[in-house]
């Protein structure tokens, strides 16, 4: 029987997450236009993936929801300190 260390796991560095709730507009920015590319790339294949591509188009649309959720967000922290 083999023995397994896992002294490494035990000293790696966390992960650090952002809170729950909190989005990275950046990070939301990216998984939209990735979305679209994929959806682009299914539409484009000779046998084109149709409901992929609209799966796709969805997340896209969900992901650019939320970067106009984040705008709304910050602009309602301005106004309020002001």
């Amino acid at each position: 029987m083999t023995t397994v260390s896992t002294e490494a796991s035990r000293c790696a560095a966390p992960i650090s997450r952002p809170a729950l709730g909190t989005h990275d507009p950046i990070q939301t920015h990216a998984r939209a236009v990735n979305s679209l590319r994929m959806a682009l790339q299914y539409l484009n294949q000779p046998e084109s993936n149709v409901p992929g591509a609209g799966r796709k188009a969805v997340q896209a649309l969900a992901a650019i929801n939320a970067l106009r959720g984040i705008r709304l967000e910050a602009a309602n922290d301005e106004g309020a300190s002001s």
